[in-house]
Formats: C-alpha cells, structure tokens, sequence
C-alpha cells in the first residue's frame, strides 16, 4: 500500500488480503498518517462495522480514488493533529467523523468537513456507530424520502445499525414508524425505540400489517435495506404519491417492478449512496447532521444501540458477526 501522505512505519490497521469471493483480515502495521491540507488526523477511540465493510471485503464495493484500501467508514476519537489550512478544529478536540475508507486503524486522517464534534450525552467508544447511521438516515428520509410530520414510513431492517438510528429519527421528526424485524423478540425491541408497528417479517404478511395500520393508504416513504427481494411487496405497501427509497441490495440486485402500480399511484423510487459521493455532497450532508440532528442526539431523542464492543484484532468476528444477521444495532472495534 502506497500514499503520499504517510510517513514512519506505527499504525496498525485491519487490512484485506484477497482470498476467493471474501477476503481475508489481517492486522497490521502501517505507515504513520500525515494529514494533508484541509485534512485532521484522528485518534480513534472505535470505529463501526457496516455492510458496506462485508461488499468492500468481497471485492464488491471499492473504495473511492484516494482513500485508504482498508475498511472502515465512521469512527469516533480525539483529533491528534491537523492540515493546513485547517481552522475549524484543533489537537485533543472529541470528535466523530464520516470516512471515505481506513476507519479499521489506530489512526485515520479525514477531511475536516466530514467531522461532527462529538455528542455530549454519549460515551465517547459508542458514539463511533453514529456518523454513518445520522448521516446516511437524514439525508435519505429527509432530503430524499421528503418525510414530513405525520406520515407513515416504513423502515426495513430496524434492528440494524441504520435501522435502529431510522426509527428514532423518524419518531423524533413526528413521523409514524412501520418497521420489520427477523422474530417476534427482534420485534419487541424496535417497539421499545419508539416503532408505532414493529412487524416480525418472518410470521407477518408485512404489506397487509402497514396497510391495516394506516387505514388502507400504505405508507408515505418507504426506506429498504433489500433490494430487488422486497421491490414487489414495497410497491405494494406504498400509499398514492409513496416514495421508496433504496439504500441497500441485501437480498438482490434485479427484480421485477410493476409499473402499472408505479403510474396509478404517482410513484417515486430513488437509489441512492453515500460513500462514492463528490466531497462537496458529503460536506453538505454532515453540515445538515450538525444542524438538524445532533441536538437531538444531545438531548436523547436518538441514542446508539450497540450489540457489543471487539479489539480490533477481532475484525473477523465483527464481521462474522454482522453477516449472521444475529446483531441488534451497531458492532464496533477498538483499536
């Protein structure tokens, strides 16, 4: 591994090394990083485990140009130094930050404007499942979904760490959640985040569940984790002038869509990412988070969920973890 901005060999890092359709994770020790201009350097605390991990480590979902080759996306931590150029953040401030890559490391160097000050009323090692979870939430229910007060939205997958995140937010804008979950147990404890219907998918017909539940309409916005296997039934689910909002293939990448229901009910359907991203997008996301939903972090509308905490030598089971679908909430390694 190569780049410009690294110096002194010292930073461990989980790397990947190719190995078939999953690559295999290995720690280790990597020049120390150096941040460049409009960069921070970044003590990390923790950093959280996400799907996008899992593809990027299956050779499915690259990194963008110049960002490190190992995986990780948010972490929380201490800025250790900063870029020139760099007036908004200073040595030894606590922070959380959204990452292009390399989050998996002792130390990681971030654009200053993809950093959040971190949230006061959470532990410093938990508050790393956050950046990715607010920011991906926001900028789909909100900028894209356009949820508004008093709609219905159903969010699938609410015991995931975007899930979790989801059903918190959307409660906190006044919105009403319809969530799925994998058993009644599962079920109960998107209940216990502040779900208005917390479906168990597995013994539920979730389409007649939301459609009970609003009167018949559907819901308003649709947020889906799966892809093409829930493409039919989220068409189904959704009221006139629904918007389906695709964030992850879980269960497949091509599926049949009706667009007869698509035209009679005045559908939008939008797919969208974070990570490959133009810098300037990013920037404006993070910046709407600060705004609009950190406080709500700071007054405990939104809390983390973690499922449990792993050296960072125990990548694999993180993502062992993760990939059983037995996780409720985010994973997180410590470096």
């Amino acid at each position: 591994m190569t780049d410009a901005r690294l110096g002194s060999i010292g930073v461990r890092a989980v790397t990947i090394s190719a190995s078939g359709h999953r690559g295999k994770l290995s720690l280790s020790t990597l020049s120390d990083p150096v941040p460049a201009e409009g960069e921070v350097l970044v003590d990390v605390a923790a950093a959280g485990v996400n799907r996008a991990d899992l593809l990027q480590r299956a050779g499915q979902y690259p990194p963008p140009a110049g960002a490190p080759d190992w995986p990780g996306l948010e972490i929380s931590g201490e800025i250790a130094r900063v870029g020139s150029g760099v007036s908004s953040w200073h040595a030894g401030d606590p922070v959380i930050a959204l990452l292009d890559g390399g989050g998996y490391a002792e130390q990681v160097t971030v654009r200053e404007t993809q950093v959040l000050p971190a949230p006061r009323s959470v532990d410093r090692i938990d508050a790393a499942a956050l950046p990715e979870a607010l920011c991906t939430v926001w900028d789909n229910l909100v900028t894209v979904g356009r949820l508004r007060a008093g709609e219905w939205v159903l969010i699938h997958g609410g015991s995931g760490g975007v899930g979790s995140i989801a059903i918190q937010l959307a409660k906190a804008l006044g919105a009403r959640v319809a969530t799925t979950a994998g058993g009644p147990g599962r079920a109960a404890r998107c209940a216990e985040l502040g779900a208005d219907l917390a479906i168990d998918h597995r013994a539920q017909d979730v389409v007649e569940q939301v459609r009970e539940a609003t009167g018949g309409a559907g819901a308003d916005v649709v947020l889906d984790i799966l892809g093409a296997g829930s493409l039919r039934e989220n068409v189904r689910a959704l009221a006139r002038g629904g918007r389906l909002v695709v964030i992850g293939l879980q269960q497949g990448r091509r599926g049949e869509l009706d667009l007869g229901a698509v035209l009679a009910k005045r559908l939008t359907i939008t797919g969208t990412t974070l990570r490959s991203r133009p810098a300037a997008e990013k920037a404006a996301v993070v910046a709407a988070v600060r705004t609009h939903v950190l406080p709500m972090v700071d007054d405990g509308r939104i809390r983390p969920v973690i499922h449990d905490r792993l050296p960072l030598a125990d990548a694999e089971r993180a993502h062992d973890l993760l990939e059983s679908g037995d996780a409720f909430g985010k994973v997180l390694l410590l470096p």
